[in-house]
């Protein structure tokens, strides 16, 4: 039997850093709605969360270049100098080469839009040895100014990979990377790397991408999380409420969780189309569509998600 990894000590009243990804909403199966985008970006900010786009939340894999590039581009005039982060994404098949080359592109979009890049992974990258793949990094890290890494379970996308701890601390190590997203969806793994970060380099930001595990603000990470593009001004809210010291945050977050369980669950991925039917619950967007080769819920989930919000209301 595994022993239990120990979690760390709740951080009482410590301000939480908050970066949510962006839902890419559509106005019809083909059409991205624009409009109702540029609104999201706007109420992220206005939440006191950093927009995150171009992210798994945004399609990003399913994403051509004119859109691609279109997201940046509203992105940076809606945010006006304050900061946002947008998702690297580099395209290839189960045994390619890590393509460094169009890393530096995706790099220089980016950086060029005045966004922070986030490292997504990649066959090529994460199919090498640990050596080579801290090799990459540090090959990207010499193409940018600051960049975010990204440990991503295999349940969200299939290229994904965590790392061993000995890699996490080779990032750790790199001095223009900000910190890296944890997304295996494990408590353990995460307590692992805060801890690692705590003796190691503590202004290294362990995002959590732990949607089923939205608490882990309390120990210590920070978040970068698809499940917040649901509900940024609640999440803006609750992290307000864990910074005053109120105990209402328990009860904001455990209703928030509720949704998140319910969002990502199998198979995970259509959890962006529930994020489009809550929102349009909320009359925050036009429709409740989904990209039209995303994977999709069912109409019968509406009835709980009103649910959800009719306790949120309360």
């Amino acid at each position: 039997m595994t022993s239990i990894h120990p979690a760390p000590p709740v951080l009482n009243r410590r301000k939480i850093t908050g970066m949510s990804a962006v839902l890419l909403p559509f106005e019809s199966s083909h059409q991205v709605a624009w409009s109702d985008f540029d609104a999201h970006v706007r109420r992220t900010l206005a939440a006191g969360l950093i927009p995150a786009v171009n992210m798994d939340t945004g399609y990003i894999n399913l994403l051509d270049q004119e859109t691609r590039m279109e997201v940046l581009r509203r992105t940076q005039s809606i945010c006006s100098g304050q900061r946002f982060v947008a998702g690297a994404f580099v395209a290839d098949q189960p045994g390619a080469a890590f393509d460094m080359d169009s890393y530096s592109r995706r790099i220089e979009e980016i950086e060029t839009h005045a966004g922070i890049p986030v490292i997504f992974q990649s066959y090529g990258l994460t199919q090498q040895s640990d050596d080579d793949i801290v090799a990459a990094y540090r090959k990207i890290s010499s193409v940018c100014s600051q960049f975010i890494g990204f440990e991503l379970g295999t349940m969200f996308l299939p290229f994904g990979k965590i790392y061993t701890l000995e890699v996490y601390q080779e990032l750790m190590g790199i001095s223009n990377c900000l910190g890296a997203k944890h997304s295996s969806l494990r408590r353990d793994l995460e307590w692992q790397r805060l801890e690692l970060r705590n003796r190691v380099r503590p202004d290294f930001m362990v995002l959590t991408g732990n949607d089923l595990a939205i608490d882990m603000v309390i120990y210590g990470s920070d978040y970068l999380l698809g499940l917040s593009s649901f509900a940024p001004d609640l999440f803006g809210k609750r992290d307000a409420l864990w910074a005053a010291g109120s105990s209402v945050f328990y009860e904001l977050n455990d209703i928030l969780q509720y949704l998140g369980f319910f969002a990502f669950r199998s198979p995970v991925p259509a959890y962006k189309h529930t994020c489009a039917q809550f929102l349009h619950l909320r009359a925050m967007i036009s429709t409740n569509l989904t990209h039209p080769n995303a994977q999709t819920r069912p109409e019968t989930d509406l009835p709980v998600l009103r649910d959800i919000l009719r306790l949120l209301g309360e």
